[in-house]
């Protein structure tokens, strides 16, 4: 379905953006991963998803943060794979405290990854799809890009903001074949949401029990955690001609969270 087509995921070396790496790549895509961790382990994934789908699998461990590196980044999607069909902005961090708690370095860090990376890394891989006259933005955002929770004022910002950019850039490029979407997952058991779920329960002065059942799937009225498998098939969709009218569009994976 995808082959020949080269993807881009940030925050790809573990949780969900491993899962749509290895979805992606499970379609043909060629795939650069992009974030931290063990040299040996992030290898050892290349090698796999390349010897399992028969793909080219690079990767960078550039620093989001910075815009410099975002555009070495972009940079090295051009030398490598002649520019990126596919981008996924996955990578994110947070931070749980009251507002008047926030650390202003946590509110600065957390608006740069989740939010001002996403505008830099599709600042330049528009040109590079417009050459190819055909392009899959997807920003990963959150169903905190459609409703707000305590105590996470950079996060639900940030969210929100990736919702406003979707739709600018979407309409932006409406014409040439390139589309731009938001997912909103609702919780996912990730390691960020196993940090979060000890911060909340520290925030909020219960057990990290009652912010599972009473904080987190007392808003997903399904009552369970959204699979990384479910947020992968929604991206994989969003990647296929078949979605080629779907822009503009935030779409939760909340499990009913955003109908209340």
């Amino acid at each position: 379905m995808l082959e020949g087509k080269a993807a881009l995921v940030t925050g790809s070396t573990s949780g969900i953006g491993f899962g749509i790496a290895n979805h992606l790549a499970g379609k043909g895509a060629n795939i650069m991963l992009s974030g931290f961790g063990d040299p040996n382990a992030i290898a050892a994934i290349q090698d796999d998803l390349s010897k399992q789908y028969g793909v080219t699998v690079a990767y960078s461990g550039a620093d989001l943060s910075d815009p410099a590196a975002v555009a070495d980044l972009m940079a090295e999607m051009e030398s490598t794979f002649g520019g990126a069909d596919i981008l996924v902005n996955n990578a994110g961090i947070q931070h749980v405290a009251p507002v008047e708690e926030m650390p202003v370095e946590k509110w600065d860090a957390i608006i740069a990854i989740n939010l001002s990376a996403s505008f830099h890394t599709i600042r330049a891989a528009v040109p590079q799809m417009r050459r190819k006259r055909w392009g899959r933005i997807i920003n990963l955002a959150s169903a905190h890009a459609l409703v707000a929770s305590p105590y996470k004022s950079a996060y639900v910002a940030a969210k929100h903001g990736i919702a406003g950019l979707t739709k600018t850039v979407a309409l932006e490029v409406a014409q040439e074949n390139i589309t731009c979407n938001a997912v909103c997952p609702g919780y996912v058991m990730t390691d960020l949401v196993r940090g979060q779920i000890t911060d909340t329960a520290k925030a909020r002065g219960i057990s990290e029990k009652q912010v599972i059942e009473d904080v987190m799937l007392a808003a997903q009225p399904t009552k369970k955690f959204v699979s990384i498998e479910e947020v992968s098939e929604v991206v994989g969709f969003l990647c296929k001609d078949a979605a080629a009218s779907v822009t503009g569009a935030i779409l939760p994976v909340d499990g009913g969270w955003s109908a209340q």
